[in-house]
C-alpha cells in the first residue's frame, strides 16, 4: 500500500483510530443527520458503485449499502486499519455486502472510470496534497460521476468543537493551536480554497453550500467523549498525570454544560456540502 500521508496513518492507526472505535456508537448517534444526507444523495442519484472516502468505522458506507440494495457496490476506504477492521466486523454482523479497504485515497490505484458516486463525511480534510488526492479520485470516477463532500466550516462557527480546547488549555498548555487551512478537522473551512482545489484537480461544476445541522448524543456519554475525542482526548491518551486528567475532565464537562438539554447534549454542526462532477 502506497502512503503519502504518513503522519495521518500513524495517528489513525494509533490513538485516533482506537478512540473512534471506542466512541463509535456515540459518534454514529451524533452524526446520524449527515448519514441521512449521504443516503438521500445516493438514492436520489440511483448510484450503483459508491466510493466512500475516510469512512472510519463504516456507518455511512453501511447505510448507503442498505439503502441501495444488494445490487449496488459500496466501497468504504480509510487509512486506518484499526477502524476498517471494526467496519468489516460491523458489515459481517449486519449481513451487509459493503466492502472496506485500508488505503490512502491520495495514492491508491483505483479501478479507472469506475465509481458513479464518491462521498465523504468529514474524511477529506487530511491529505498531504489535496490536489493530487482529488485528481486521483477523478481518475477513479466514471464519466459524469457525482462527488458530495461534507466538511466543517470555521472553528468560530462550531463552538461545541472548540469548547474542550478552550477550557482545557490552562491545564494542557501544549495543546496545538489550530492553524487556518492546516490538515485536520477544519482543513476545508475555506470554501473558496476547496473549490480551487477541486477545480485544479479536474472536477467540474463545483458548488458549495452551507449546512447547519442539529446533532445530539446522550448526556451520559459526555465523559467518554471528553476523554477520547479531539485534541484534548489525544493529549490525554499520551499519558497525562491522572490528577491533571481528572481536572481536565471536570473543567471540560462544565464547559459542555451549556449544550445540555435534558438528558442530551445538543449542538449545531456548521458544515459545508460540496458537490462536483467528474469530467
Amino acid at each position: 500500500m502506497s502512503i503519502a500521508n504518513k503522519d495521518q496513518e500513524e495517528l489513525w492507526n494509533g490513538p485516533g483510530g482506537k478512540a473512534w472505535v471506542r466512541a463509535q456508537a456515540l459518534l454514529d448517534a451524533a452524526f446520524t443527520p449527515f448519514e441521512r444526507i449521504l443516503v438521500e444523495t445516493a438514492t436520489a442519484a440511483g448510484a450503483a458503485r459508491v466510493l466512500d472516502i475516510g469512512c472510519g468505522t463504516g456507518a455511512t458506507t453501511l447505510a448507503m449499502s442498505s439503502a441501495l440494495g444488494a445490487d449496488a457496490e459500496c466501497l468504504g476506504l480509510d487509512i486506518s486499519g484499526t477502524m476498517i477492521t471494526h467496519a468489516r466486523k460491523r458489515a459481517a454482523e449486519a449481513g451487509s455486502n459493503a466492502e472496506f479497504i485500508v488505503a490512502d485515497a491520495q495514492t491508491h490505484e483505483f479501478a479507472a472510470n469506475h465509481h458513479d458516486l464518491i462521498t465523504s463525511r468529514f474524511g477529506v480534510m487530511f491529505f498531504e496534497d489535496p490536489v493530487a488526492a482529488f485528481r486521483n479520485l477523478n481518475r477513479a470516477a466514471a464519466p459524469e460521476a457525482s462527488m458530495v463532500l461534507l466538511s466543517w466550516r470555521d472553528p468560530a462557527e462550531n463552538p461545541f468543537m472548540t469548547a474542550a480546547e478552550a477550557a482545557a488549555r490552562p491545564l494542557l498548555p501544549d495543546l496545538p493551536v489550530r492553524e487556518p487551512n492546516a490538515r485536520g478537522q477544519f482543513g476545508f473551512a475555506d470554501s473558496a480554497r476547496v473549490e480551487r482545489i477541486l477545480s485544479e484537480a479536474g472536477w467540474q461544476d463545483v458548488t458549495t453550500g452551507k449546512l447547519d445541522v442539529e446533532c445530539r448524543f446522550p448526556l451520559s456519554a459526555l465523559d467518554l467523549y471528553v476523554s477520547l475525542m479531539g485534541p484534548v482526548g489525544y493529549a490525554m491518551a499520551q499519558g497525562v498525570d491522572e490528577a491533571i486528567k481528572e481536572k481536565v475532565i471536570e473543567v471540560v464537562r462544565a464547559a459542555f454544560m451549556e449544550f445540555a438539554v435534558g438528558d442530551e447534549i445538543v449542538f449545531t454542526a456548521a458544515c459545508w456540502k460540496t458537490a462536483a462532477r467528474a469530467a
